[in-house]
């Protein structure tokens, strides 16, 4: 029996990820084709949906496995709101898959290189996405964005977290919410798996049930001085998630992989 559980854990996320895959290459085939003929804001609305779906079939079907479960609903709060900043925290790869599966008219901030992948370069231009650097212009074109009433999805630690609790912010985010005078709502990612953290290899299998809770965070109204704002921004994301770890087993947040907690959220 547990031969067979572990070849069914390998199928699930495998097969997830070849399912991820398909779905964002066919979306690349018909964004490449739209981009030149769609006008910018029609473009741009269809692009930014699409990928919302997209990623919420994805994380459907990993439900749907009983190995992955998934707590996103607080986000759904945010659908309606008004221009903000969405600062999480970054333990996995998935995080932007999660945040961007519930929102539908949200600019991710994403690396530059990643503007020219096969699978997400042609569905991010056409949903105007924005490139990390140069970092001005990526301050710009955030700024400007916001003229849409749409979100900003904005990492504040730039990469996958390496250092618990969380690695040192950089200050872009500030200087974006200085310029914009749009508030920073913090979403705060709690999971008890180190999958797909800083380093970890692509086809590394963790031991499963895994799990993935999202909950809203502080509001913080846009920033006067943005040291100050960066310093407290760093001290609440600290505190918070030493304070939610009590979510994880004993041994998650050392690397040590463990299994999901008996009663999985809805």
């Amino acid at each position: 029996m547990r031969k067979i559980i572990g070849l069914y854990d390998y199928l699930v996320l495998y097969l997830g990820l070849l399912w991820l895959g398909l779905l964002c290459l066919g979306w690349t085939l018909v964004a490449v084709v739209l981009y030149p003929l769609l006008p910018l804001h029609r473009g741009r609305a269809l692009g930014r949906w699409v990928i919302m779906v997209l990623f919420r079939c994805y994380l459907a079907s990993l439900s749907a496995s009983r190995r992955c479960h998934f707590d996103l609903t607080a986000l759904d709060a945010l659908r309606h709101e008004g221009p903000l900043i969405i600062a999480p925290n970054h333990p996995s790869l998935l995080d932007a898959v999660m945040v961007i599966s519930r929102l539908p008219n949200v600019a991710c901030v994403m690396k530059s290189n990643l503007m020219d992948n096969v699978f997400l370069g042609a569905g991010s231009r056409l949903a105007r996405y924005i490139g990390s650097e140069p970092v001005r212009n990526m301050i710009h074109l955030s700024v400007n964005d916001f003229q849409n009433g749409s979100h900003l999805l904005l990492f504040p630690e730039g990469t996958r977290t390496t250092r618990d609790p969380v690695n040192p912010l950089r200050g872009s985010i500030g200087l974006i919410a200085h310029q914009a005078q749009v508030p920073v709502q913090t979403v705060l990612i709690e999971t008890d798996t180190k999958y797909l953290s800083k380093g970890w290899p692509l086809f590394r299998k963790p031991v499963l049930p895994i799990t993935y809770r999202v909950r809203l965070g502080r509001r913080f109204d846009p920033p006067t001085h943005t040291h100050r704002f960066m310093a407290e921004l760093q001290d609440y994301f600290a505190s918070e998630l030493i304070q939610g770890s009590a979510f994880h087993p004993p041994g998650a947040l050392s690397g040590k992989e463990v299994g999901a907690p008996t009663s999985p959220p809805n």
